[in-house]
């Protein structure tokens, strides 16, 4: 997985249930707007309150309909539900396993590195850690990475911390072609890259995927000043999607870009109209920054 990847936000129909066609077409969308790889049931994607089937279903659906790399999220609490959705993900298309930290019962690093490293030697398909202390109340440090990094199977991190600090560190820990560090947090995307990331899994590039995947662009062709512009004009969106309005402000925003994919599932709400209005705001402002791409 390198370049910019999309963590899909799941469609639901009018009854609630998963909707399988708008998945397709914002799969479509996603494709044509340029996005490197797909990340079916991740944290955008409401994982915690789909079913175990439904994120199969899910993943198989997105698998089915796209030729990009698809890196499935299939984190549970415990080592047996995780390894037994990483099975299914990968029977079902899913190329890699994108693998939350458990939180319940606070595990320390030790207990944490023996997962991952437990799950990685089980596991059909390459896994890639997931720390999201936003979440998850406890952030991997980057040298309990380092400790995994070397493992065949363990193929990278999704680091959602929003700490350059933290990037840097893993960047230079885990100095290995084998092993990938992905920018979680859209407002450090451009400054990830700089420091050596791979790409990203970024919640802001649901809603404007074609100005995410233009940051990457612009770094790899050298032009690091425009790259990290282009991020600037899109950090306020990426704070309105993510620590203001979280999965409702991206599911808002879809359909403020015409990819509507249904109200949120409970307990999470639909924004009421103060907050759309606020919204629909920073999204034309961000649209109209980046408008000349």
């Amino acid at each position: 997985m390198h370049g910019t990847g999309v963590p899909l936000a799941t469609p639901f129909d009018d009854s609630g249930s998963v909707d399988h066609d708008r998945l397709r077409a914002l799969v479509d969308w996603f494709e044509a707007s340029g996005v490197d790889f797909l990340v079916p049931c991740g944290s955008s994607g409401e994982a915690p309150l789909l079913t175990a089937d439904e994120r199969i279903r899910v993943i198989e659906t997105v698998a089915a309909a796209t030729d990009l790399p698809v890196l499935a999220g299939t984190g549970h609490e415990g080592y047996e539900p995780t390894l037994e959705t990483t099975e299914r993900a990968a029977a079902a298309g899913a190329d890699a396993a994108l693998v939350v930290t458990p939180s319940y019962y606070g595990p320390d690093g030790e207990a944490l590195a023996d997962y991952y490293r437990d799950l990685a030697d089980d596991s059909p398909i390459p896994i890639y850690l997931y720390s999201v202390p936003k979440f998850t109340d406890h952030a991997l440090s980057p040298r309990t990475v380092a400790s995994l990094a070397g493992h065949e199977n363990i193929a990278g991190i999704k680091d959602s911390s929003g700490s350059l600090e933290s990037l840097q560190r893993l960047v230079r820990l885990t100095d290995d072609d084998s092993f990938a560090v992905l920018v979680g947090s859209g407002s450090v995307y451009a400054a990830g890259l700089a420091t050596g990331a791979e790409g990203g899994v970024l919640a802001m590039a649901n809603v404007v995927p074609e100005r995410a995947s233009e940051i990457d662009r612009l770094h790899d062709g050298g032009e690091g000043d425009a790259a990290r512009a282009r991020n600037a004009d899109l950090v306020e969106l990426n704070r309105a999607v993510t620590a203001e309005y979280g999965v409702p402000g991206i599911k808002t925003a879809l359909s403020l870009r015409d990819q509507p994919v249904g109200l949120p599932r409970r307990p999470l709400r639909s924004l009421d109209t103060d907050s759309k209005r606020d919204l629909e705001a920073t999204l034309a402002a961000a649209l109209e920054a980046t408008a000349e791409t």
